[in-house]
């Protein structure tokens, strides 16, 4: 049975000629012989030893911000499984690894199959152009990977290079808040939430434009 380990990762983010400190969650998604990495960020050694033995079939970037991608090639070689990214956060990725590319692109509805159950991309682009997130309906009851489209509290921050504050109000209206009310997020940063907890706050997060 598919299971989610939860790993909490400490390093640095930059972007527009600043940096900061920041915590992400990267996710494990599966059994006790094959899994999914999400958004291994830093640290990449202590994602490796909580994989353990276990065969990694894909790594799966939500999006291409240097605090999600930094250290991925280090993982593809210590695992030795494909990379994953929306095309259009190539220009992210470009200005983190420019001598390596991803192994393949993720498309809205594409799927991903691990332990019996299935991630399907949906692409929510706003916090970047490329960013999308991962439904899965049957584990544990329904959970979304929102990566750093939706947080607990609000939209993912839209004011800095190649983001925009409308497209990610519309890709949660329209591509998230429809999803069932009981369905798990699981952040890029801190804590989790419900989509039913978020939904009623729509109104106040285009009132106050964050």
């Amino acid at each position: 049975m598919a299971k989610i380990e939860n790993i909490v990762t400490s390093g640095t983010f930059s972007l527009d000629g600043g940096t900061w400190d920041v915590d992400n969650n990267v996710y494990i998604v599966g059994d006790d012989t094959s899994v999914i990495v999400i958004d291994p960020a830093h640290e990449v050694e202590k994602v490796r030893d909580a994989i353990g033995g276990r065969n990694v079939t894909a790594i799966l970037l939500t999006h291409g911000h240097d605090d999600h991608i930094s250290e991925v090639m280090k993982l593809r070689e210590m695992v030795d499984a494909p990379v994953l990214i929306h095309k259009d956060d190539q220009m992210l990725w470009d200005a983190t690894h420019p001598n390596d590319q991803p192994d393949g692109y993720i498309s809205d509805g594409d799927t991903f199959e691990i332990a019996g159950v299935t991630l399907t991309a949906i692409h929510t682009p706003g916090h970047s152009p490329g960013c999308v997130v991962f439904h899965a309906p049957e584990l544990e009851g329904g959970v979304l990977f929102s990566g750093d489209t939706l947080f607990n509290g609000g939209p993912g921050a839209t004011g800095r290079s190649y983001s925009d504050f409308d497209v990610i109000i519309e890709s949660i209206k329209n591509k998230i808040f429809p999803l069932p009310e009981h369905t798990k997020v699981l952040t890029g940063h801190g804590d989790s939430t419900v989509i039913g907890e978020e939904k009623p706050h729509l109104d106040e997060w285009i009132a106050r434009g964050h």
